[in-house]
């Protein structure tokens, strides 16, 4: 049994033990306090969310020009006064946005000095998105450093770093999430030619709560950046922290020797970046009686090698051995010594694939979906070795997005209940783990058409990949109705050497030889095309375009 001491968290997180904890520890000497970087903005208020309050929906959200304007407004303590500005000149496109977002607007236009003039032509364009290099000059003039003087827009990026402003400078999609980082950077710099703090100075202004900066001084795990890893977790210090893919069976999978070259890492009050929840720490007593932070139900631990912040000589070791990356990517490995290494989701729940599946097609419905639950990440970025390009997403026949590997449907199993169970390996002689070195795919025949199912529409035709095929009804007088622009957004769909699956009739498929000299596939003598505004498989979204577009249903498409 795992002994977890509880876990203190924000209000803004529901308190939780990690995954895979089984039993609060009686002998929990105090309780672990964790916030990550948008409760501790959001307890300042200085991030305030939508009406639904800090969501992941909300952080994930790209920000907009709005929004940074409101932040700047918030940082300089003018929020109130702008949301009660009552002037009428505006911006041009003022209208589009709330009635208290307007206010801000025409204060942001009576005030000109603030650096918020607009985009040209009397717009302020309030939902564009921004930049990391846009908002680090919002921090800085918050700061009370002036572009022009202080600095260029330029070398906004090089300034902020000398002013201790550099976390998100490498985001290339910016968030709302980002805001929390940065603006937390921002709180805890000096004023420009003081050594008053940013929180000091609103806290003295009446804006933020006296009581509650003590957290911007808590230790804080950190994100660091590389070219081949992307975002992993370090300590306070930069120093790596890894997780060991056999702690997927038995949390102290390492011991003595093992510990030698892979310290153990804990601590009990520190703040998180904000790509984590904080209610994804947790701490558990080992058997030796030392305690050791988890995340997501995995132990955390140092690798003896690395030497200096940023080092990560440890990832990927003897492929058991990895960084933490955000919300683990969404994938993580597991190690059992029956099933060696094998995909698992970043709490370390196994995922299956169908032996009946084929790529981009998923034969698991109804009643086999209530053993086997989809698999669905919007984000993955795999440990190393695993190459995240081979994660995809295909649109099944409800709608539902799910996850796939090499085109092949990922699912859970029913029955596997905590962190390491796989229950569900070779059930039916048809489910299986994936060890992603091995995987090469179901023995169920890929051919170049096969069907697949959606519910509005029933059975259709797809290519080997799971993509929707067209035919024209244009095409019913003249196979070559559909050229120039058109052939831009329909491509022609040929396979020299087609196969089908076994519900089809090899011979309903023939072969068109276009005006143009190029040749086209053909079902019971309508030319087959692909929609270009179809990216996943399991998309019909050419259905019914213009009338004339439609999937081929085989047992309801009569020959041309």
């Amino acid at each position: 049994m795992v002994n977890v001491k509880k876990v203190i968290v924000s209000s803004l997180v529901l308190l939780g033990l990690a995954a895979g904890a089984t039993a609060l520890s009686a002998a929990a000497a105090e309780p672990l306090n964790v916030k990550s970087e948008t409760d501790i903005a959001g307890d300042l208020g200085i991030l305030q969310g939508d009406g639904s309050g800090l969501t992941a929906e909300y952080l994930n959200k790209s920000t907009t020009r709005l929004q940074a304007a409101v932040m700047s407004l918030r940082l300089k303590g003018q929020e109130s006064e702008a949301l009660a500005y009552k002037g009428t000149d505006n911006f041009k496109d003022a209208s589009g946005v709330s009635t208290a977002n307007q206010a801000i607007l025409g204060y942001l236009k009576a005030n000109p000095s603030l650096g918020w003039q607009g985009t040209g032509s009397d717009t302020f364009e309030p939902m564009a998105g921004i930049t990391a290099q846009q908002y680090y000059k919002v921090l800085l003039e918050s700061l009370g450093y002036g572009q022009g003087t202080d600095f260029q827009y330029d070398d906004v990026i090089t300034f902020a770093a000398k002013n201790g402003l550099s976390k998100i400078s490498g985001v290339k999609s910016f968030k709302n999430l980002h805001i929390a980082t940065a603006t937390i950077e921002a709180l805890k710099a000096p004023i420009k030619g003081s050594s008053k703090t940013l929180a000091v100075d609103l806290s003295d202004k009446g804006k933020i709560n006296a009581s509650k900066l003590s957290s911007l001084e808590t230790p804080a795990l950190d994100l660091k950046m590389s070219d081949t890893l992307g975002s992993y977790l370090t300590d306070a210090k930069g120093m790596t922290l890894y997780y060991f893919t056999k702690d997927v069976a038995d949390v102290n999978s390492c011991v003595d020797a093992c510990l030698a070259n892979w310290p153990i890492f804990n601590a009990n009050n520190f703040t998180v970046p904000a790509e984590f929840s904080a209610a994804d720490f947790g701490v558990f007593t080992r058997a030796d009686g030392k305690d050791q932070l988890t995340y997501k139900g995995w132990p955390l631990y140092y690798f003896a090698k690395d030497q200096k912040a940023g080092d990560t000589v440890g990832d990927n070791v003897g492929k058991v051995w990895f960084v933490i990356k955000p919300s683990n990517g969404g994938i993580a490995i597991g190690t059992k010594p029956d099933l060696g290494n094998y995909l698992t989701d970043a709490r370390g729940m196994a995922l299956y694939y169908y032996d009946k599946d084929t790529k981009g097609v998923s034969n698991c419905s109804g009643k086999c979906l209530e053993k086997w639950p989809v698999f669905y990440s919007s984000t993955i970025s795999a440990p190393t070795g695993v190459n995240s390009a081979d994660f995809g997403t295909l649109v099944r026949a409800d709608g539902s997005l799910q996850s796939t590997y090499q085109g092949f449907p990922l699912y859970y199993w029913v029955d596997d209940k905590k962190m390491g169970d796989t229950t569900g390996q070779d059930v039916g002689h048809v489910w299986y783990v994936i060890d992603p070195a091995k995987f090469s795919g179901t023995k169920a025949v890929n051919t170049s058409v096969k069907t697949s199912k959606s519910d509005a529409l029933g059975t259709y035709l797809v290519d080997q990949n799971g993509m929707a095929l067209y035919l024209f009804t244009k095409d019913k007088a003249d196979p070559n109705s559909c050229v120039g622009p058109c052939l831009v957004n329909w491509p022609i769909f040929y396979d020299e050497n087609l196969t089908v699956s076994a519900d089809l009739a090899a011979s309903d498929f023939g072969v068109l030889t276009r005006a143009d000299g190029k040749k086209q596939s053909t079902y019971k003598g309508w030319p087959l095309y692909y929609w270009v505004k179809d990216h996943l498989p399991g998309e019909t979204t050419g259905q019914n375009v213009g009338k004339v577009w439609f999937v081929l249903d085989p047992a309801k498409t009569e020959a041309r």
